[in-house]
């Protein structure tokens, strides 16, 4: 698997006039070597892929990848970098500017033109990640398993939830329960936000207590073989007001509108305008202010991005969370919130989790 992905980085390395690439997020390590240590660098080249990392992974690394060059280092890579470039003759050398700190890059700047001034660092944006937003079967065959493990853990949710239950007692019972299921590590903490908390778009799961006639937002994943889920419903406790059934139906025609009009070939922008058109004609364009969804895989959110400023083009592989919300101070909020793929020049729906408005 990793051959094939090492060849498209290195056309697009090839590309940008680079003699290699110095890779450092951990996901993107991962997606191209299969090691799963949360220490090393990649660095890439037409003849190399050398893996560097210290003495805790050394051992891993040998033992997960297949192909690389091992190398055990001690230090930051100002340590061990220019000789890795120089006895390969490598002068450009590319760099993840979006995962790469200043004080590395400082360092590693500091320490070229002291001793190596022929060697140029070039920050580079995006490049694995270009090649990560388009699934391969068996990271499609994840993720649905990841899907899958959050459909659950809804169902779960609506079983547990009553009145007088915690909002952290309620996020904790979802969490053990993937655990149970077998989720790896959760892609991020679990969002249980009732009443007015739900106005809230990234609530934190407090000691309030859930009572009747609130929204209750509900926004979980899992994770499977490293791959991400990410789901949202919004329910209520009892008979709803016509506050939460009015914009209830709102969000989801919102949702249902995007669903239907993601293609192949149509830019992320156009996507989110057709939720955005609808809930903008409500009069509730101010209460829309996130974007329409983004891509998942080894990351919780990763490109593509589906929001007002993406021009880029939606292809075959993709897969995108269709996530509109409407959220009233002292109120609440509703989102509702899917994980799509686009397949045969459509958006099929990978979580399956019943959207409901009354649980109990």
């Amino acid at each position: 698997m990793s051959t094939n992905r090492l060849q498209k980085l290195r056309s697009l390395i090839a590309e940008e006039k680079l003699d290699a690439l110095l890779v450092s997020q951990t996901e993107n390590l991962c997606y191209l070597s299969d090691f799963t240590g949360s220490s090393g660098w990649l660095v890439l080249s037409a003849n190399n892929a050398v893996l560097a990392t210290d003495s805790r992974y050394t051992e891993q690394a040998r033992r997960e990848t297949d192909g690389f060059e091992i190398l055990k280092v001690t230090g930051g890579p100002d340590k061990w970098l220019p000789s890795v470039t120089c006895e390969r003759g490598l002068t450009k050398v590319g760099f993840e500017a979006k995962h790469t700190s200043f004080a590395i890059y400082r360092q590693l700047c500091e320490v070229f033109n002291s001793g190596y001034p022929a060697i140029q660092l070039i920050p580079t944006v995006d490049l694995v990640e270009k090649i990560r937003v388009v699934k391969e079967p068996q990271e499609l065959e994840f993720l649905a398993k990841a899907a899958e493990l959050a459909d659950a853990g809804f169902k779960h949710a609506l079983s547990t939830i009553h009145p007088g239950i915690k909002e952290r007692d309620l996020a904790w019972e979802i969490e053990v329960y993937l655990r149970q299921l077998g989720s790896e590590s959760l892609p991020f903490h679990i969002i249980v936000a009732s009443g007015a908390n739900a106005a809230l778009p990234h609530a934190k799961a407090t000691d309030k207590v859930i009572s009747c006639g609130e929204p209750v937002l509900i926004d979980m994943g899992a994770r499977f073989q490293g791959y991400c889920s990410d789901l949202s419903r919004t329910i209520c406790l009892g008979k709803p007001d016509q506050t939460f059934s009015r914009l209830y139906d709102l969000v989801l025609k919102a949702q249902l509108a995007a669903i239907a009009g993601a293609r192949s070939g149509v830019q992320g922008l156009e996507v989110d305008r057709l939720a955005r058109n609808i809930i903008e004609e409500a009069g509730y364009g101010e209460a829309f202010g996130h974007s329409l969804g983004h891509g998942v895989g080894l990351n919780g959110h990763e490109l593509p991005s589906i929001s007002p400023g993406s021009a880029s083009l939606l292809q075959e592989g993709m897969v995108f969370t269709i996530e509109p919300g409407v959220y009233i101070s002292g109120w609440g909020g509703i989102r509702i919130e899917d994980m799509v793929v686009l397949e045969d020049n459509k958006a099929s729906v990978l979580t399956k989790a019943e959207k409901l408005t009354v649980a109990f």
